[in-house]
């Protein structure tokens, strides 16, 4: 099994940060029409950093293990560099996706860049 597999395998096998947050201070949806996935983020923000973040949906193992695995990575950390996050950031701690299913992978990306748009 390569890493990548790996990876995703543990996050759709045991989520970390699923559910949903009282109260959010950012809740947004994003969903890909072609294959049916969509992922709900959710964002507690205090003095422009992210205190606590959830995420919901349905998918494919491969969007539902990126939102997961996203969530663990935007703990903690300020909006002001959220914005600035690329998609490589989140595809290498995949460790890598196939071109086939870079929209999988990103659908939690882009739900976050929609939700710092408005926050």
């Amino acid at each position: 099994m390569s890493p990548y597999e790996e990876v995703i395998l543990e996050h759709w096998r045991n989520p970390r940060n699923k559910g949903r947050l009282d109260a959010p201070d950012v809740d947004v949806v994003e969903a890909n029409p072609l294959c049916g996935d969509v992922v709900r983020l959710q964002l507690r923000v205090r003095d422009g950093v992210v205190e606590d973040v959830r995420f919901d949906g349905r998918g494919c193992a491969i969007s539902q293990a990126a939102a997961s695995l996203l969530t663990d990575m935007i703990k903690g950390k300020p909006l002001a560099e959220l914005k600035g996050m690329k998609d490589e950031h989140l595809l290498d701690a995949l460790g890598g996706v196939i071109r086939t299913r870079l929209n999988c992978a990103l659908l939690p990306l882009r739900a976050l860049r929609k939700g710092l748009s408005s926050a």
